[in-house]
């Protein structure tokens, strides 16, 4: 089995859940802990629940990707990276690899290229893939081998759930996606057309290709959006499309091959030494004990933080 956290998505994700907590509590001067803290506490569980022999926790690289230079309006409408955030990336990073997860963040591709090409090799090879992630874009790399897990709200998508979900199947989703659009990351789509109309054409014309070549059937306003956005669906499908060919033997001496994402026993000094830094003092023990479980092959249920 492999396990792909994609961690760029948990890091707002946690910034945004965890209360304003700090190295020394009460001193807003001293370091942000939260979203640290937030990390740490998934990283734990899902070691917990998913003993898989190869994981990795996957995170954006700095720096413009294909996609920039493909839309440059791409993701332009996002916020720059809140201080306290951004003051907790390198610490989070450190932890990570203490805990023993292998670390990627790979230039001119986003994280969900990473995991999405990790997992079509693994799931190429027969293996087992499970993807601990919120994002809804990668729906479209569920099959028969790989699942999508959200350990913030328990929701699972596979197979049958994307499709009870979206109103479409996984192979489905680039399409569902290209006509919707998406706003989180500034995608234009059809104007007015939403998930169920989407939904709708694709269930009656059978993908987007089909859908485009008979666009002159489709009646109403949204029949007439559809006719306008033409030009531009295929750089929208191109957009919302993860890759999963990426070209990862900087990142990975064994690429193709996985064994560099076997999981590595946690330094248990490196985490003891780490949780003293940032004030960690209920968390060390727990560290200490489910590092200890799972290097002995034993799981470990990991204690609150305080």
């Amino acid at each position: 089995m492999l396990l792909l956290v994609d961690g760029s998505s948990y890091l707002y994700r946690a910034f945004h859940a965890m209360p304003d907590l700090r190295a020394v509590p009460g001193d807003p001067n001293s370091a942000p802990t939260g979203a640290l803290r937030g990390i740490i506490n998934m990283l734990q569980s899902l070691r917990k629940d998913y003993p898989a022999m190869h994981l990795a926790c996957v995170f954006d690289a700095p720096g413009p990707t294909f996609r920039d230079a493909l839309y440059p309006q791409y993701k332009a409408n996002r916020s720059p990276m809140p201080d306290d955030l951004r003051a907790q990336i390198e610490p989070i990073h450190e932890v990570v690899r203490l805990l023993g997860w292998p670390l990627l963040h790979v230039p001119e591709v986003e994280a969900d290229d990473v995991i999405g090409t990790l997992a079509k090799r693994a799931a190429d090879q027969g293996w087992r893939v499970i993807i601990s992630s919120g994002d809804k874009d990668l729906s479209q790399l569920v099959n028969e081998h790989i699942t999508i897990i959200d350990t913030m709200n328990g929701k699972v998508r596979d197979v049958a759930g994307v499709t009870a979900e979206f109103g479409v199947p996984p192979s489905r989703m680039i399409d569902f996606q290209a006509l919707v659009g998406d706003t989180v990351d500034n995608v234009p789509g059809v104007n007015k057309v939403g998930p169920k109309t989407a939904a709708k054409w694709l269930q009656t014309y059978g993908d987007l290709d089909a859908l485009v070549a008979k666009a002159s059937e489709v009646t109403g306003v949204v029949g007439e959006n559809l006719r306008q956005a033409l030009d531009w669906l295929p750089t929208a499908r191109q957009l919302v499309t993860i890759r999963t060919d990426c070209d990862l033997s900087q990142a990975l001496p064994t690429w193709p091959g996985l064994e560099a994402l076997a999981g590595a026993s946690p330094d248990l000094d490196a985490l003891t030494a780490f949780a003293e830094r940032f004030g960690f003092r209920g968390l060390m023990k727990s560290l200490q004990a489910s590092a200890s479980g799972e290097a002995g092959g034993k799981s470990t249920s990991p204690a609150a933080t305080r």
